[in-house]
């Protein structure tokens, strides 16, 4: 459950994503969380694919928020996505 004390910030991860895109995403929210530890981060997720890649890219956002003390909550995700992220066990960590 979202703590109503965190502050919160927007972000957007558009695609299509390749592979190589995500150490440079990873990078740019890292510094984007820098700025905003210990927030909640919602990130529009509404034009990203429902691929591996995707989950591999929201998965490593996740591990970079929580080392800033922050969390992602994704937003605006197509239900398949959803639906993916419950199927590789990942619903806890990436919510919806």
């Amino acid at each position: 459950m979202a703590s109503q004390s965190r502050p919160r910030v927007a972000a957007a991860v558009r695609g299509p994503l390749e592979r190589r895109d995500l150490p440079g995403l990873y990078t740019r929210v890292c510094a984007l969380l820098d700025a905003n530890r210990g927030c909640e981060i919602d990130c529009d997720v509404g034009e990203v694919a429902t691929d591996a890649i995707a989950i591999d890219a929201l998965a490593r956002l996740q591990l970079g928020a929580r080392r800033h003390g922050c969390q992602v909550r994704l937003k605006n995700a197509a239900p398949e996505l959803v639906e993916l992220v419950a199927f590789m066990g990942l619903a806890d960590v990436l919510p919806a």
